[in-house]
């Protein structure tokens, strides 16, 4: 890495005179100046969460249709052996391509973690799933390092995390209206910056990175439904690497490139609030106020509630799938706008279908990795179910607001009684009621099984659960492999 010459210092950044001011600069300077120290106790508690949670989604990822076209990918494109991935630690990538590996591997099941919104009129649940751009980042460049231990690279990832989910926050929800895919989009920020941070790039060279970056962002919501939905936050991490590594070598990019009229927030963002986040990188931290979402379904969080919600009702009423009439889904648009599919015939379909996602819950009981294959959401029994399930504009959930992801379910049974449930006040994985660290375990199993012993498994929890205290963070890669047996 020639990081010598090649990288102007702090010094020649201000010598040019160029405002300092501009949320480019802030998140520079934060993600430079940040230190493992600078991790409070319950941002290290969430954080290590945060990183099982990752692992086991990328893990499970790693088996999807998506992951065996991109390996098919990545083999014919060569380059040198620089890192392993999750899943098989027999193939070597260059870092960037490992990245986009672990990166699309970790959203292929939609079940990564959700950031939470803190602005008013923000859309709830409808930021990044945060963890896993810097994530995957972290892991192609710690192993193109040759490996780096615990603190330093939970340093990386909280501060690729901090500034993704920052700069997030201050982009106005038509970009995600509008129909760019957050996670893809400010997920190569917070990418680069972890990148960045394990390279030890200094303030100049960080802000190159994100310069870069900034013309690298997209990923657009037509794409829901599909293998490409993942790719989002695949490219997000190649990308944040491909941006940390050319600035590590010199490359040059505007410094400002977050801020101005043609910077990404004005560009990408069709209107941002900076105000809203100004001064306020690292106080507090976003992985601990206001939190971060562990999903316990493999879909799209604004399902969730709803799901819980039929679970809860069919429990209580000792009511089985073959008693359903009909089930009607009311809610706001945005629940509605994004769950497009009105039947689902694959898995990736089946994320963003109200009718799928409740069949499952009704038929099976639940919602795991088992049920999200194309085998289950083909079966007759649930194809059927989906055609009794409807969903229905409510104009009074809509006034309620988007600060909760909320609805009314309808079930009317074949012997004409009507049952009705709300939903939403206090979803399930959230910082509210959240998924305790046993049931964080629990989905991590649930990712691994069919794929790892037990064993293995085990130690991959043990190791995580003392992230800051490992050598080799890399250690885990061999751990995480069933490809390669």
């Amino acid at each position: 890495m020639a990081q010598g010459s090649a990288v102007r210092g702090d010094a020649a950044w201000r010598a040019r005179g160029e405002p300092s001011e501009g949320l480019t600069r802030e998140a520079v300077e934060f993600a430079t100046r940040f230190t493992f120290e600078g991790i409070t106790p319950e941002a290290l508690r969430i954080a290590r969460r945060c990183v099982l949670d990752g692992l086991g989604v990328a893990l499970a990822g790693s088996e999807q249709p998506a992951i065996g076209v991109l390996s098919r990918y990545v083999q014919k494109v060569g380059g040198a052996q620089q890192a392993r991935v999750i899943g098989d630690a027999s193939t070597r990538l260059p870092a960037h391509l490992a990245a986009l590996w672990n990166g699309t591997a970790g959203h292929a099941m939609d079940w990564d973690d959700t950031q939470l919104s803190e602005g008013e009129g923000r859309l709830y649940g409808l930021l990044t799933h945060p963890t896993v751009p810097p994530l995957a980042a972290s892991l192609a460049v710690a192993e193109l390092l040759g490996g780096v231990g615990g603190r330093r690279f939970l340093t990386a990832f909280v501060a690729g995390f901090e500034v993704e989910c920052k700069l997030n926050e201050a982009v106005t929800p038509d970009h995600y209206v509008g129909g760019f895919h957050s996670s893809g989009t400010f997920g190569t920020f917070g990418a680069a910056t972890a990148a960045a941070k394990l390279l030890g790039l200094d303030e100049s060279g960080t802000a190159r990175a994100l310069g870069i970056a900034a013309s690298m962002a997209s990923g657009i919501r037509v794409n829901f439904g599909t293998m490409t939905k993942p790719l989002h936050v695949g490219r997000a991490a190649e990308n944040g690497v491909t941006a940390a590594l050319l600035a590590g070598e010199g490359f040059t990019a505007h410094e400002q490139a977050i801020d101005g009229p043609w910077g990404y927030l004005a560009v990408a963002g069709r209107g941002a609030e900076p105000e809203l986040v100004r001064g306020r990188f690292g106080a507090p931290l976003s992985i601990e106020s206001p939190g971060v979402s562990i999903k316990p379904y493999p879909c799209g969080v604004l399902t969730h509630p709803s799901m819980d919600a039929l679970a809860a009702l069919m429990r209580e009423e000792g009511l089985g799938a073959g008693e359903i009439e009909r089930l009607t889904l009311y809610a706001g648009n945005n629940i509605l706008g994004p769950i497009r599919y009105r039947v689902a015939t694959t898995e990736l379909e089946g994320k963003f279908s109200m009718a799928f996602l409740l069949s499952a819950i009704a038929i099976a009981g639940r919602a795991g990795k088992n049920e999200f294959t194309d085998d289950f959401v083909q079966r007759s029994d649930v194809q059927e179910m989906q055609r009794r399930v409807e969903t229905a504009y409510d104009a009074e959930i809509e006034a309620r607001g988007l600060d909760k992801i909320r609805s009314r379910l309808l079930l009317e049974t074949r012997d004409g009684r009507r049952f009705t449930r709300e939903a939403g006040e206090a979803y399930r994985g959230g910082p509210d009621n959240p998924l305790t660290d046993r049931q964080v375990e629990e989905k991590f199993e649930d990712c691994a099984s069919g794929l790892l012993d037990d064993d293995r498994v085990r130690e991959v929890e043990r190791r995580v659960w003392a992230l800051e205290q490992q050598s080799d963070v890399t250690q885990l890669l061999p751990l995480l492999s069933w490809r390669d047996r």
